[in-house]
């Protein structure tokens, strides 16, 4: 998991296909799109707009993914995100080849952190997380999950 702002994210030490994705994302102005996806470079790097109200914790559950990594980018509101190291997902469920994901119940050792407006969240493939934790009252945040095909990353 890799945490950093916006504000500073030449200054985050990405890999450069991940600033590059993060800079896609921010040019296309997500704050003005209607919630769906926004292709950035087909299938390899695209985004999802979302705007939901968080949830308690104990009504979510965690996510994996084997394909993609997700960068999660809050826009408004605040957000809690649980999180664990690789093969700390606990109690999973059948894994969705096509959609890459597989939802797990639990998370062992799991850490959190909170995002405010500008911050994002890196996870790569094999770390579970749980985003959309209310942090206090459950509240309507806007972000965004730009998903990078993690191959780019290995050329």
């Amino acid at each position: 998991m890799i945490l950093g702002e916006v504000r500073t994210l030449s200054a985050a030490g990405l890999h450069p296909v991940l600033e590059e994705a993060l800079t896609l994302a921010l040019t296309a102005r997500p704050q003005e799109k209607t919630p769906g996806r926004v292709e950035l470079r087909g299938d390899d790097i695209f985004m999802n707009v979302m705007q939901f109200a968080t949830q308690s914790p104990t009504e979510k559950k965690a996510e994996l993914h084997e394909q993609y990594i997700d960068i999660q980018l809050l826009l408004a509101g605040e957000e809690r995100i649980q999180f664990g190291v690789a093969d700390s997902a606990r109690q999973c469920e059948e894994r969705h080849v096509e959609e890459d994901y597989q939802l797990c119940r639990e998370i062992a050792d799991s850490q959190s952190i909170t995002l405010q407006p500008g911050m994002f969240a890196v996870f790569m493939p094999g770390e579970p997380h749980k985003p959309g934790c209310s942090v206090g009252e459950p509240k309507v945040i806007t972000k965004v999950v730009v998903k990078v095909r993690a191959s780019l990353l290995v050329a």
